[in-house]
């Protein structure tokens, strides 16, 4: 888990909102609850040849992904490593969401997306979409979603690569 709140942190937009590996306490809050629930799927990428691998226990979507692109790794360690040693160089959350929109079309939510520096540019970022993009079309998502922080123009760009479109425009109200 802490390899995974550094990618988080990894910026200027992170370094302001996530606090440091020290106060593990939300995250390990955060991960019980993504791991409980069966349409959460919280992902860990490895430079071993950019495999992503499930951070999750039994019961999760990662359970039924292919075994050369999931595994799981029960409780998050405290490296910076995944279980078999490999470095972490991304990660990223995926989530089901059903809807009553668009014909109660399921929707895969991209979320906490971060490829290291050191693994930018090489097409990881490419190939961790086109896994999570194959992920939820196996369990039946019709539309993939994404929000970006308006700042991420370099994010933007990739996204717009990768062919999503900008049609509605977020907004967030904190609740606390």
């Amino acid at each position: 888990m802490p390899a995974l709140v550094e990618l988080l942190r990894d910026d200027i937009l992170g370094a302001a909102r996530e606090s440091g590996t020290e106060d593990a306490v939300p995250y390990a809050r955060a991960f019980a609850l993504i791991d409980a629930d069966p349409n959460q799927l919280l992902v860990a990428v490895t430079e071993n040849a950019g495999n992503a691998e499930s951070a999750d226990q039994a019961g999760s979507v990662g359970q039924t992904g292919t075994a050369d692109q999931t595994e799981s790794a029960g409780q998050p360690g405290s490296s910076d490593q995944s279980h078999d040693g490999s470095a972490i160089v991304g990660t990223l959350q995926l989530s089901l969401l059903p809807s009553l929109s668009r014909r109660g079309t399921l929707r895969l939510q991209i979320e906490a997306v971060r490829i290291g520096a050191s693994a930018q540019g090489i097409g990881l970022g490419t190939a961790v979409f086109e896994w999570a993009h194959e992920c939820g079309r196996r369990f039946g998502a019709g539309l993939a979603q994404l929000t970006t922080d308006k700042s991420r123009t370099g994010a933007q760009r990739f996204y717009d690569r990768l062919g999503y479109v900008a049609s509605h425009e977020g907004m967030k109200l904190p609740l606390d």
